[in-house]
């Protein structure tokens, strides 16, 4: 699968709507290609006290949920089309789901992809491995 079908699968979720006084959906769109070739879909809830979550969560959530969790591939997208970065805990997040996902391409703007490694260029667990030594 190609970015630009997986960019029209994650903006084809988008949909802003009001949950409630407090809370806010659909104003981003994720979508991930997984190993097997399946691609699972998320949108984003804000909520007024932070607990709500990203796009990327939810596209990762419903993929756990199916009984699978290595990405090969991921996108983000606002409502005016544009190409999200993942924010720094869908990053975390997503690396410690499989060991693989450090090489999942990761689109970062409509002109450059990049690895989650790439990403998250200081990880914990090296530090962590070489402070064992």
């Amino acid at each position: 699968m190609t970015f630009d079908e997986l960019y029209q699968r994650a903006k084809s979720v988008i949909r802003p709507r009001r949950l409630s006084e407090d809370a806010d959906a659909g104003g981003v769109g994720a979508a991930l290609l997984t190993e097997s070739g399946a691609v699972y879909t998320g949108v984003c809830i804000d909520t007024a006290c932070s607990m709500g979550f990203c796009a990327e969560h939810a596209a990762a959530a419903a993929m756990v949920t199916a009984g699978e969790n290595w990405v090969v591939k991921m996108v983000a997208v606002n409502w005016d089309g544009n190409v999200l970065p993942p924010c720094g805990r869908c990053r975390e997040f997503i690396s410690q789901l499989h060991p693989d996902n450090f090489n999942a391409e990761v689109m970062v703007s409509a002109e450059k992809v990049v690895t989650l490694r790439e990403l998250l260029p200081y990880d914990w667990r090296v530090a962590a491995a070489i402070g064992k030594k």
